[in-house]
């Protein structure tokens, strides 16, 4: 399957060459593929270096978190897996040893938490790193989603979501952030959304909860900038994972439906590989989404009354629909 992979990715890759070459010739091919091929070595390079780096991933029982606890194995980073479900983590655990050899071999740490559980995190959360003694790379990923409108949805709902997408995730990090600055280095991801950068109908509480998100990371990059602390904010479009299945409803509910959109979205291992890249690059802001997505949030920004109009059709359409 791999192979097959590969084989696309370097047939894609010489198409690509070719278009340039018909386009533009040999003056503009010649510096892009000098560029490529260097871009190549640069990552090869810095992939290596974080061989041995501890990485902690938030909601790594399933869906892109399990993606990232492979991702990140198997370029050789130590792993502290973090979820209420310890059952789902020895699972992942197991899986990862069994699939990736790794030279040093570093069993994954499981850590079991409720991560809602704010004043009951410290402690375990310490004890976790202190087995590697430091922690190079948080990557916030744990969540839940909501379908539901505005009006029907109960404040325990919102406060619900919030407390899980958002008031975890910056406690959490401000748990890490001491160790960091204390070891002069740190890399911390938060896993948002698309609806973190434009709002949809019937998702209030959840894209409320990914803006909020992005504008922690904005602030605190900018605040410890001088301590060589980087934050990548992830906004990804539609996965294909159990997120819509678990996502609670306006009357706190399970919602218990795959949406068709989410049936359809990326592959959490692509999405996985997208976010180590990311990392790699030490990026800033990462959107990984289809073209309409993007369009959306360059539509907000320079054209929001058109915005506005495109949302309200849309609610009436979905309203329709159900």
């Amino acid at each position: 399957m791999k192979t097959m992979k590969r084989e696309e990715e370097t047939l894609a890759g010489w198409n690509i060459i070719w278009w340039l070459f018909k386009l533009f010739g040999l003056p503009i091919t010649l510096p892009w593929l000098i560029y490529h091929f260097y871009d190549i070595m640069q990552q090869k390079r810095k992939k290596t270096a974080l061989g041995n780096k501890v990485v902690m991933i938030t909601g790594a029982s399933s869906g892109l978190g399990e993606a990232l606890a492979h991702t990140f194995y198997s370029v050789g980073c130590r792993i502290i897996l973090v979820s209420r479900r310890k059952k789902e983590l020895e699972r992942v655990k197991n899986d990862l040893m069994n699939t990736h050899q790794t030279v040093p071999t570093y069993p994954p740490v499981i850590l079991e938490l409720d991560l809602t559980e704010i004043n009951n995190l410290k402690d375990e959360v310490i004890k976790a790193i202190m087995i590697h003694g430091r922690i190079d790379i948080l990557i916030n990923n744990a969540g839940i989603s909501y379908r539901g409108e505005v009006i029907d949805t109960n404040v325990d709902v919102d406060i619900k979501v919030m407390l899980s997408n958002y008031f975890s995730q910056v406690a959490l990090s401000k748990i890490v952030l001491p160790y960091m600055i204390e070891q002069q280095s740190g890399h911390i991801i938060g896993v948002s959304s698309v609806q973190g950068r434009i709002a949809i109908p019937f998702r209030s509480a959840y894209a409320a909860s990914k803006h909020a998100l992005q504008a922690w990371y904005d602030t605190a990059r900018a605040e410890l900038s001088d301590k060589n602390i980087k934050f990548t904010v992830v906004s990804p479009g539609y996965i294909k994972t159990a997120l819509s299945l678990n996502a609670v409803t306006g009357d706190g509910q399970v919602y218990g439906v795959m949406d068709k959109a989410t049936a359809s979205g990326f592959e959490p291992k692509y999405v996985a590989e997208c976010i180590l890249k990311s990392v790699l690059k030490q990026e800033k802001d990462v959107i990984i989404s289809p073209f309409t997505p993007k369009c959306a949030i360059v539509l907000r920004v320079l054209f929001p009354s058109l915005y506005f109009w495109i949302m309200q059709k849309r609610a009436r359409k979905l309203e329709r629909d159900n």
